[in-house]
């Protein structure tokens, strides 16, 4: 016969024995369609929650200090930006300390390129589980992004203790952080999804992954206000989603400006377009990745 199951029950019936027939998945590829797979991927929530956890587990197992990088890397940082570009290039911090302005972006910032980095590597690393059972790809890379959000809630902590410390309080404009929040994880896994496929077919990427996020940082306001950006192109600059991101948490946060809605609107709009784009891409080649990683 044709099927194996009904071979191997046809020859149990023959020797007397009853069996129940083997059930049959069928694996086809699907569409590259943005929208496709939803439900699936919800099936499969409890692995998602699983490498969640094993993202976070193996990454502090075995760190001396464990959840503390989330504190020392965005502050360290923040000593060497205040030092060489707020005290010796004197750039503008919209009348907010420069330690403090500094920090505001990045902690969103770290957020995004280490997401980035981890989800990228997440799916290239996962290879061997990819050949051996079927599982929604895409679930890789997005559990390292949201693995990372420890991160982003630790250094937020480490924010509000600062804003304690120069006295600053927050302003109503933070009631639009649950926007900001859902354009940053939108960004960021759009810009995964898309870096996660090149980086499958051509290593290239994986090598020049570290230089790619560092040439983004500076193409969105971490070390300077969007306020330096000339008027004629902030609007173009906004593209960015990061900068909607970064500015509103700063205008939400210390005050330095009204709350951008114009830069949020316009970001949310191209971060819904790079994670549906993103996904759609993702989906056209995930069934070549178990071969090309």
């Amino acid at each position: 016969m044709s099927n194996p199951a009904e071979a191997v029950a046809s020859e149990a019936a023959s020797d007397g024995i009853a069996m129940q027939p083997y059930p049959v998945t069928r694996i086809r590829n699907t569409s590259g369609s943005a929208w496709t797979n939803w439900v699936e991927l919800y099936r499969y929530r409890d692995l998602f929650q699983y490498l969640v956890r094993r993202e976070i587990k193996v990454r502090y197992a075995q760190s001396a200090i464990g959840v503390g990088w989330a504190v020392l890397q965005p502050l360290f940082t923040m000593l060497v930006f205040t030092v060489i570009f707020g005290r010796l290039a004197k750039l503008s911090s919209d009348g907010a300390a420069y330690a403090l302005f500094s920090f505001a972006g990045l902690v969103p910032w770290m957020f995004f390129s280490n997401a980035v980095t981890d989800g990228v590597n997440g799916l290239i690393s996962g290879a061997s589980m990819m050949s051996k059972v079927y599982f929604p790809r895409m679930l890789m890379p997005l559990s390292a992004n949201a693995a990372r959000m420890i991160d982003f809630v630790v250094a937020s902590v480490v924010m509000s203790g600062l804003m304690l410390w120069y006295g600053v309080a927050p302003n109503w404009g933070l009631l639009a952080l649950p926007w900001i929040l859902a354009v940053m994880a939108l960004c960021t896994s759009g810009v995964t999804l898309w870096l996660a496929t090149f980086a499958i077919q051509f290593r290239d990427v994986k090598h020049a992954l570290g230089f790619i996020v560092q040439i983004l940082m500076y193409a969105a306001p971490v070390v300077y206000p969007a306020s330096l950006v000339p008027d004629a192109y902030q609007r173009f600059y906004a593209i960015n989603p990061m900068v909607g991101v970064i500015e509103g948490i700063r205008a939400g946060c210390l005050g330095t400006r009204a709350m951008p809605w114009d830069f949020l609107l316009i970001g949310t709009i191209s971060a819904i377009a790079l994670f549906g784009t993103g996904v759609t891409y993702f989906n056209s080649k995930q069934r070549v990745f178990a071969d090309l990683a």
